[in-house]
Parts: structure tokens; sequence; C-alpha cells
């Protein structure tokens, strides 16, 4: 009987990955951040003003503002007529890829899982919120009124002391893009000096099937 190919090995692998426990938590992780994100939308759409009314947090720090952005960050394609196109397909390959990554991603790495859940919630927030209304509701200003501070930013090639307005959606996005970062810089290392250090016992195994026909 011929052994089984690499391809096949892979699949079976990757069979032995899919438990219900990684979808429930991506699912959970997806849903509670997408909740909370239409939840504060509404909220500011309800109470805020459009551009004319303001809720400080910190002062000289943080504020609560209401801004709909038409464009993607920083309101690029705002202008364009076909944003909506662009916005459509980058959504749906976003999507796709997401979840072959959570296909492949081993069933015991909740990190990378909350990584992906958060993402994914950014990534349906704001594509609710573009099909709803063609537009996304920013409302968290960061900006600074240190004069020192001010100065050097507004020098810089940022040009600013204010951070462009954002949302729940952009930071979960930011948030999960962040953890890859931290996994790729500091934990996958690790990870693989665990495996190197605790191989899988595949001779065992083949022993026992002999053993056993």
């Amino acid at each position: 009987m011929s052994e089984p190919t690499r391809e096949a090995s892979e699949a079976d692998d990757l069979r032995a990955e899919q438990t219900p426990a990684k979808y429930i938590l991506f699912a959970v992780v997806t849903i509670v951040f997408t909740a909370i994100d239409q939840w504060t939308k509404i909220l500011v759409q309800r109470n805020i003003g459009p551009l004319r009314e303001e809720i400080q947090v910190i002062d000289g720090f943080l504020s609560f503002v209401h801004a709909e952005n038409p464009g993607a960050a920083f309101g690029m394609f705002g202008g364009s007529e076909y944003r909506m196109y662009f916005f459509a397909v980058f959504t749906v390959i976003a999507l796709f890829v997401l979840g072959r990554m959570l296909y492949e991603l081993p069933r015991d790495d909740r990190f990378q899982n909350v990584a992906l859940g958060l993402i994914t919630s950014g990534a349906i927030g704001n594509a609710i919120d573009r099909v709803m209304k063609q537009s996304v509701t920013d409302f968290i200003r960061v900006y600074t009124e240190n004069p020192t501070l001010k100065n050097w930013l507004e020098g810089s090639f940022y040009g600013s002391a204010e951070w462009p307005s954002f949302n729940i959606a952009d930071a979960a996005i930011v948030i999960g893009m962040g953890m890859f970062v931290v996994h790729w810089l500091f934990l996958e290392e690790e990870e693989e000096d665990d495996d190197e250090a605790d191989p899988k016992p595949s001779g065992d195994s083949e022993a026992d099937t002999a053993e056993a026909s």
C-alpha cells in the first residue's frame, strides 16, 4: 500500500484543525465587535450633530464628534463615482482572504483567531454603513492642544496635530493587524521552538496501525 502524498497529508492536517470551538470563538468576536460598532454609530447619529457638536472626553486629547466619510481611510476615493464598486470588490476579497486564513489557522491559536475576528468585524461594520447610507460614520477624535507637541506635529511631515476621526470598526482592524505583528515578531518563533521540542510521534502511530492489522 503506497504512502499518502504530501498534499493528502496536508489536507488531512487541515481537516483535523476544523473544530467547532475555533469557529465559535471567531464568530463571537466578530458578532460582538460588529454590534458594538453599529450601536456606537447609532448613538452618535442620534445625539451629536454632524460637524457641529463635540463631546469632550479628555480635554485636549480625546472627544466624540460626528463625521460622515464617503471614502476610505483619510477620505481616499471620497469623490469617485465608482467608489461603491471599489469598496464592494475590496470587501468581498478581504472577507474571502480572512475566511481562508481562519480555515488554515491551528485550532488552538486563539490569539490569531481573535485578531481575525477583530479585522472581520471592522470590515463588516464599515461595509454595513456603506450599503445603508453610502458613507461611514466616524466619531472618535484624537488630537493635542499641548503647545510644544502641537507646534512640532504641525511642522512635521504629517502637518497636523489631529488624527483623522475614526470609529470602532477602524480601531478593531488596527488592533487586529497589530496583534498579527506581535505574533509575527514575538510568538511565532516560540511556537516553532515548541514544535521542534515536541515532535509528533508518527512512528508510534504507524507501529500501532501495523500491530492492529
